[in-house]
């Protein structure tokens, strides 16, 4: 095949990925220096496309932002009004007093907020102050240096044919080349996930550590909608086949966030994160508020849940990780926007300086200095034992010994533990079929309850069929020689959207990957059990296509 030549441009910074911390970051980089030039590049159809969160939204990082963003209209939802934690059984559940939990899990002066409309809004902000904007833009390789530094991406690529060979209508890309590359993916990107194993950024560090995040928007009858209302819960329907728990928040204009979070180092093979949702809906507590509503959309998404110890370093030659790409959520408070504002702000600040020096292409060490021993840093370190607790010990040990240990650092700053360790990956978590039951899942109703496919549409979800499958299998026998026997290929039931299936039995069984319907997730890449699924971008625009998330 001859060699693809490129046409290359040059800038100051190159950005990818449009979410908080992409746009945090450039931003703050035209705050401080007007005439550097920054462009931000972004997967989806548009700014807010992909985004996808909860989402109590901690202003901290919006304010260090653009502290007046409430006189500049910032569509920043309702405030936070009332504050509930209940564990939940088959049919009633108990309300943990607001009194025993910590200062910091208090949501007073959070917002309950669309992130994909907050995002749209930060893009608009951008661009007035001379940020290049380009959307539909994945990012499919890195550009490297001679000196063996990230130098930039390659971004634009489109019209392979599913083989892989350049088609007739082949467009060969950019390369977008930067003093310093910003990779701002979210969850387990592809560019970081290669710079970190190409610069070793992991070691020495826990496995990173993951959850599976599931929500649903719905319309509820007016007399049931409370605007500010955050509920939070655990314990049913998981028991203890898996950490995770529920969450109800009552935004703007009569809608409830409807989601749930399934921590992915669950070692029952059977386990069914999606129906697991659908049978949250059905609990009372829930089903009171949904019933005579309306679901409008529906998305997932993986959430980094490693914290602290899973953080790897932050710079590399050339470039840096922001954001959900580095690991920034505190898993209790079920929070990272803020961490990937803020992480955006110090990486801004640190290359600015740098550029400044007159420096380029180097390891932005004070970013990952900045980082770590200013308000991400702080706020991932007091928490940092709640997410292994729950691991060995269960939801009830990480609430008495997590809800402990949180205490005592909100009070000392310190910790009653120290720091615990994660143990091995979640792929390595997965267990044999044969050492668990199968789990029996209500048919869902079409009510309060849909099935995968269903639910899909309301993602608005769409990949031109004539491009590769982006879903890379490294063996294309192991779903059904390995996968199928030992776990009874747990990929039909881990994906929210349907991707996977065997098709068939016994000798004639086969594997099929609906790369349609993957809404970038990213949770195969993650909990594949012989770690044989790579997740790389479809070409730019493609996949969901989220509203209001």
């Amino acid at each position: 095949m001859a060699e693809i030549v490129r046409e290359a441009m040059d800038y100051d910074v190159v950005i990818v990925g449009a979410g908080p911390a992409g746009l945090a970051a450039a931003i703050r980089l035209k705050q401080i220096a007007p005439a550097l030039a920054v462009v931000l590049l972004e997967k989806g159809s548009e700014i807010g496309a992909h985004i996808l969160s909860g989402a109590v939204l901690d202003p901290a990082g919006l304010d260090a932002l653009i502290p007046d963003w409430q006189a500049r209209g910032a569509p920043a939802g309702v405030p936070v009004v009332e504050d509930r934690f209940c564990i939940l059984g088959p049919a009633g559940h108990i309300r943990i007093p607001n009194w025993l939990m910590p200062p910091l899990m208090d949501n007073r002066g959070a917002r309950i907020v669309s992130m994909a409309n907050l995002c749209r809004w930060l893009g608009r902000e951008a661009e007035a102050l001379g940020v290049e904007v380009f959307a539909g833009m994945a990012c499919s390789e890195l550009v490297w240096g001679e000196d063996g530094r990230v130098a930039g991406v390659v971004a634009g690529e489109f019209g392979r044919a599913p083989d892989g060979s350049p088609g007739p209508a082949y467009e060969p890309g950019m390369e977008l080349r930067g003093k310093y590359v910003f990779l701002a993916e979210g969850v387990r990107g592809s560019l970081a996930k290669q710079a970190i194993a190409r610069f070793g950024l992991d070691a020495g560090r826990c496995p990173q550590q993951y959850g599976l995040g599931m929500k649903e928007i719905w319309e509820i009858d007016p007399a049931r909608h409370r605007p500010g209302s955050v509920l939070h819960t655990m314990g049913w329907p998981l028991g203890r086949e898996a950490g995770g728990g529920g969450f109800l928040y009552h935004g703007e204009n009569g809608q409830l966030y409807a989601g749930f979070v399934v921590h992915l180092n669950y070692a029952n093979p059977w386990l069914y994160p999606y129906m697991e949702f659908q049978r949250f809906k059905h609990h009372p507590l829930v089903a009171g508020l949904l019933q005579g509503g309306k679901r409008v959309a529906y998305g997932a998404r993986a959430i980094s849940e490693g914290g602290w110890q899973s953080l790897p370093a932050t710079a590399f030659p050339g470039g840096a990780l922001l954001g959900c790409s580095a690991g920034l959520v505190n898993v209790p408070r079920i929070k990272g926007n803020h961490n990937a504002m803020l992480s955006g702000i110090a990486a801004a600040e640190a290359a600015a300086a740098a550029i400044a020096a007159g420096r380029a292409g180097d390891t932005l060490e004070d970013y990952d200095r900045a980082l770590r021993a200013g308000p991400v840093g702080r706020d991932l370190r007091r928490v940092r034992n709640v997410k292994p607790l729950w691991s060995k010990g269960g939801m009830l040990a990480s609430m008495a010994l997590g809800g402990l240990d949180m205490w005592v650092a909100n009070l000392t700053g310190g910790t009653l533990l120290g720091t615990l360790r994660h143990g091995g990956t979640d792929a390595e978590a997965t267990e044999p079929a044969d050492r668990h039951r199968p789990i029996a899942y209500p048919r869902p109703d079409g009510v309060l309850s849909f099935d995968r496919l269903t639910n899909l549409a309301f993602s608005g979800t769409s990949h031109a069929e004539d491009q590769p499958a982006h879903l890379r299998l490294a063996d294309p026998a192991i779903p059904i020689a390995v996968n199928l026997p030992r776990y009874a290929e747990p990929a039909q039931r881990y994906c929210p959207a349907g991707v996977y299936e065997v098709l068939g039995e016994g000798a004639s069984a086969r594997f099929q990957i609906n790369f349609q319907n993957c809404v970038h997730c990213k949770t195969c890449d993650i909990k594949d059990p012989s770690q044989n699924i790579t997740w790389t971008t479809p070409q730019g625009g493609d996949g969901p296509n989220y509203p209001n998330m």
